[in-house]
């Protein structure tokens, strides 16, 4: 009998286990490693988010940023992590693009993470000067035409979000411009101010005091739909190119093995505080919209956004450097 009571307990108690390891989650630091570098897209939402988590569970979440090489060295940390949900990465849609960029990447993409919810998804922002007398997404395109070879691009780094977008457009209008990647977005950004390069898809965070002040001409967003932030600015399929969409996304991945009931807990508190308005409010700021998803359904998506991002990848030969 005694035998009996200690096999039942032994059975229950691991029934039981998950539960326990979802309802003391967490009960030390947890750390967002963000493999970019402090001020760009995806460390201001890591900040955000992580604020009103740490709120939510009375831990500290400490945002760690570990940038280089597109985003694979901060992503390595986390692949080689303990899968115990106290060391999570959040990540741009690099995390897809990487994984045709880099063909040998230190980790494997779809088996050594685990997909737990988008924080949110912004547009890029198709951006001119004044000074190129450029005033609709149609006309880029004409002058791209009548000119091939002659105008540029700017991206914040080859590989980037920015890149891929740029690409994109130029695949889909049947345009030939001249890429020219910089360090990051306030480099390109600036280079677009003065003239230096034709046009920048920009995030439409980084560009918005710019297109305010009548410094930089917005001719369209690259989203499906438009931007509250900018919403007298078409989307490119509005303005020339039907179909035509990029999300620049960001979410939270942590290591392949992490307990299914930690995953599912970090879903539903983000799903929390994109309700809260003071984060609705400071998404809005940033032209960001929720992309409110479960796990199994942001793993669909970012193999999704893998396979799309490759046949870009391929047809504009983007290569690491």
């Amino acid at each position: 009998m005694k035998l009996f009571r200690w096999i039942t307990g032994v059975a229950v108690a691991l029934c039981c286990a998950p539960l326990a390891i979802g309802q003391g989650y967490p009960n030390k630091t947890v750390h967002f490693i963000v493999p970019f570098t402090a001020g760009s897209a995806t460390d201001i939402l890591a900040r955000t988010f992580g604020q009103k988590l740490s709120e939510m569970w009375g831990q500290s979440v400490i945002v760690e940023n570990r940038p280089g090489a597109g985003g694979t060295i901060g992503a390595a940390v986390v692949a080689k992590s303990p899968p115990d949900g106290y060391t999570l990465l959040v990540n741009s849609a690099a995390q897809a693009y990487n994984v045709s960029i880099y063909p040998a990447l230190p980790y494997d993409t779809s088996k050594d993470f685990v997909e737990i919810a988008p924080l949110a998804g912004q547009p890029n922002v198709l951006i001119v000067a004044p000074a190129t007398g450029i005033k609709s997404v149609a006309e880029l395109i004409a002058l791209a035409k009548q000119k091939p070879g002659q105008l540029n691009v700017g991206s914040a780094g080859t590989g980037s979000g920015t890149h891929i977008n740029a690409e994109k457009f130029k695949l889909a209008a049947g345009i030939d411009v001249v890429h020219i990647p910089y360090k990051g977005t306030p480099e390109a950004l600036n280079d677009t101010l003065a003239g230096r390069v034709t046009y920048f898809f920009s995030p439409i965070s980084a560009a918005l005091p710019n297109i305010r002040e009548g410094k930089l001409i917005a001719l369209g967003v690259s989203t499906a739909k438009r931007s509250s932030a900018l919403p007298n600015v078409p989307t490119i399929a509005e303005a020339a190119l039907p179909g035509f969409e990029y999300n620049l996304w960001v979410g939270v991945f942590a290591p392949a093995g992490t307990p299914p009931d930690i995953v599912d807990k970090i879903n539903k508190d983000i799903d929390k505080v994109l309700q809260t308005p003071d984060v609705k409010e400071r998404l809005a700021t940033l032209g960001a919209e929720p992309m409110p998803m479960s796990p199994a359904e942001f793993r669909k998506f970012v193999q999704s956004e893998i396979d799309d991002s490759a046949k870009v990848i391929k047809a504009a030969g983007i290569k690491a450097q």
